[in-house]
């Protein structure tokens, strides 16, 4: 029996050993989608309890994990897309000191693998996601970059003016984003999507911490060997105005990151307010993973009008079905909306559909070449929007609000074809719709991240009343 305790005693006092030698300074290097990411963190271990905080976006973020032998798991949360994202790392110690294991991103179910090392990160690295020193801070009047007003601090642009602006330093949120006294809330109805159901998107992911390799003849295609079939779920949330009148057809919002109390509190106030026309959102959750080779990239980055039919053919009748609602068939009474590559997304929706779509939201829109498979007919994927498909096409009946920041993602990825910048991407998008005169409003923020939780706080009402101009509004 005391031959037993002293082994149990011995045991705990290496785990306790080897906790206590993970308090300190870390490096978390990993590659999500081809981009390089280094993180710093700083850990607090007491018995076999991670606390501490992760550098994300310039923001200190709480940790919580635990150490188990050589086991080691921490996470932490942050607001981004509208969303609370979930970043969970689950690795073990080697005999040289290094984690090494696997990092998922929730709710999207992206996945890569990691490498912790003792120390500061190094300088001048940067990421899409995380990184010491950011991606490079952008001057909105570097030449090359569209003319643009500067706005004092706080103020925003009008919300019938088209063109482009500048704005910040700082976000406060507008008061609509808010629930105010007296105002009605509209109702959330929410259900999920099997992949086994669909007959567009049966389902596809790529193989936990692989990406792809540049074509050795073509930079800008990537081939992917690592992405098969596998099945998912989809999350949906359905928005119904306090307001809206069974057996109506209602005007709507679809995209993928639209589930959003933000947006749900902008609409309650500026629906009361008869500042914008009563109508529905409907956020339709990702089919998992990102970028090439996963269902979301095949998803939001395929230049066609796929993703608007899906939402068309087999999300739009659930919608109808599980919140008891009318949608539209005017496509002047249908907004597309997202962030990142649901930006890219919402642009291709109607861009491809307009007889489906014809008003258009994107935060940090991912006008770049992400697009998966190949298609030589748009072979730099969503880049080709600003270089080739809008200046050379007629103008589409399309009404367009882009928003970019100064800190945006600069992702060079393993492609190395100049055609992964989100700054740049969108400058040009601004300059082809003013080169077309389309009605577009871009306003590039100051002081901003990508799809910055802040930015869009501080905006979506006054981009709500600028997209839904000429639409009918119930006075009563």
């Amino acid at each position: 029996m005391k031959r037993l305790l002293a082994t149990i005693a011995l045991l705990f006092a290496l785990s306790a050993l080897t906790a206590q030698d993970l308090t300190g300074l870390w490096t978390i290097s990993s590659n999500m989608g081809g981009n390089e990411s280094y993180q710093e963190c700083k850990f607090v271990v007491t018995g076999n309890k991670i606390t501490g905080t992760c550098n994300f976006q310039d923001k200190d973020l709480r940790v919580t994990g635990t150490v188990d032998g050589k086991k080691v798991t921490w996470q932490y949360e942050n607001e981004m897309y509208g969303a609370t994202l979930t970043f969970k790392y689950s690795g073990k110690v080697d005999d040289s000191g290094k984690i090494a294991g696997i990092f998922l991103l929730g709710p999207f179910n992206v996945d890569a693998l990691f490498t912790a090392t003792r120390g500061p990160a190094p300088r001048g690295t940067h990421s899409a996601f995380m990184a010491t020193g950011g991606p490079p801070t952008r001057d909105p009047h570097t030449p090359g970059y569209v003319a643009a007003n500067n706005l004092p601090d706080g103020a925003l642009p009008p919300a019938n003016a088209d063109g482009n602006f500048v704005l910040g330093p700082t976000h406060a949120p507008a008061p609509e984003v808010t629930a105010q006294p007296g105002i009605p809330q509209g109702k959330v109805f929410e259900f999920d999507m099997n992949s086994t159901d669909s007959k567009i998107y049966p389902g596809v992911a790529r193989d936990p911490g692989t990406f792809g390799t540049p074509d050795p003849n073509d930079p800008a295609k990537l081939i992917v060997t690592t992405s098969h079939p596998r099945p998912y779920t989809r999350h949906v949330a359905v928005y119904v105005p306090s307001q809206y009148k069974p057996g109506t057809a209602a005007p709507f919002i679809a995209g993928e990151d639209v589930t959003d109390p933000a947006l749900y509190h902008a609409l309650d106030n500026l629906i009361a307010q008869h500042r914008v026309p009563s109508m529905v959102a409907i956020g339709i959750g990702p089919g998992g993973g990102d970028a090439q080779g996963s269902e979301r990239g095949l998803e939001l980055n395929t230049m066609s009008g796929l993703y608007a039919e899906f939402i068309e053919k087999e999300v739009l009748p659930r919608v109808e079905a599980e919140a008891h609602v009318k949608l539209t068939h005017d496509p002047n009474g249908r907004m597309s909306m997202g962030a990142s590559s649901g930006g890219g997304a919402a642009m291709g929706m109607a861009w491809y559909r307009p007889d489906l779509y014809r008003r258009v939201m994107s935060y940090s829109g991912t006008f770049e070449n992400q697009q998966w498979p190949y298609n030589p007919e748009t072979p730099h994927g969503a880049w080709e929007f600003h270089e080739h498909l809008i200046p050379n096409s007629p103008v589409k009946p399309i009404r367009i609000w882009l928003e970019i920041g100064d800190r945006d993602s600069f992702n060079p990825n393993v492609m190395r074809d100049n055609m992964h910048d989100s700054v740049v991407a969108n400058e040009r998008m601004a300059a082809v719709l003013a080169d077309k005169v389309y009605h577009y409003q871009f306003v590039f923020a100051r002081n901003a991240g990508h799809a910055d939780g802040e930015v869009k706080k501080q905006t979506l009402p006054e981009a709500l009343e600028y997209l839904w101009q000429g639409y009918p509004i119930d006075q009563k």
